[in-house]
């Protein structure tokens, strides 16, 4: 993803650089230190716009359900444990950090913590651009009552532009697994995919002006499977009471390098 947009920088500053070369055989040599002057200010300004997609590439985006366990697994990334006392966010949780089990590496890592609130939910919009990343963090013990609005949640994400176009890796993270009436990873995955599937039947049947900013999700015909997606998705478990975030922390440092 990284590479496709440094190309296409390149490009725009190829095309740029060409354009300026012209405008300066054109004009006055009185006027050439003007001319001058635009195209160093224009070459700065493409370095910023460089420097800040170079920085974007290290964003990792905590989402799900409200009571998932978004905010504890942040808090064990972050500081090595999980702040018992911590509250449901109601805004995102954000941080520049190095993670707490690579305390003597180098490579800060950009981690939000976007709230599962279903009024605050399109602030994960800001944010998924950026995302080199996606954690989508499941409730495995009070999975099936919730099971339509994450299946919602998930399929408003794996459609979205950004996500489908920058083919954002995403992790299934069914946290809670500690839990003796946690459900499996493999229940969870298979009945996340058969809930999207009927999403997906229900979607398609609405007008183009209602799903303008979707994607089509899997392969017409088939009963749908993340294999299926164009980016890919991955799934595991974790508990974040326990601080057992290995798959989680494998995930980020295979999205962002240190």
């Amino acid at each position: 993803m990284e590479k496709e947009k440094l190309d296409e920088l390149k490009i725009q500053l190829q095309q740029l650089f060409s354009k300026a070369q012209e405008f300066v055989q054109e004009i006055p040599p009185g006027q050439l230190y003007t001319a001058t002057g635009i195209v160093l200010f224009t070459a700065f300004l493409f370095t910023v716009i460089y420097r800040l997609k170079h920085r974007s590439a290290n964003t990792i985006l905590l989402t799900g359900l409200s009571g998932s366990g978004k905010t504890v697994l942040f808090y064990q990334l972050r500081d090595g444990f999980s702040h018992r006392d911590s509250v449901t966010s109601t805004k995102p949780n954000e941080g520049r950090f190095l993670l707490h089990s690579e305390a003597n590496k180098k490579g800060r890592i950009h981690v939000v913590d976007v709230p599962g609130h279903s009024r605050l939910v399109a602030k994960l919009d800001e944010f998924l651009s950026q995302a080199a990343g996606i954690i989508f963090v499941v409730d495995s013990v009070e999975f099936l009552p919730h099971l339509r609005v994450a299946s919602e949640y998930l399929y408003d994400i794996l459609t979205n532009a950004s996500v489908v176009k920058g083919k954002t890796p995403l992790l299934l993270l069914c946290n809670k697994m500690d839990k003796i009436t946690a459900h499996s990873t493999d229940f969870i995955r298979r009945q996340l995919e058969k809930e999207i599937n009927k999403l997906r039947a229900s979607r398609t049947a609405l007008s183009s002006a209602d799903t303008s900013n979707e994607y089509t999700l899997g392969v017409v015909g088939e009963a749908f499977a993340f294999s299926q997606c164009q980016n890919k998705v991955t799934t595991a478990e974790a508990s974040a009471l326990t601080g057992d975030i290995y798959h989680l922390e494998q995930f980020i440092r295979e999205c962002v390098k240190p």
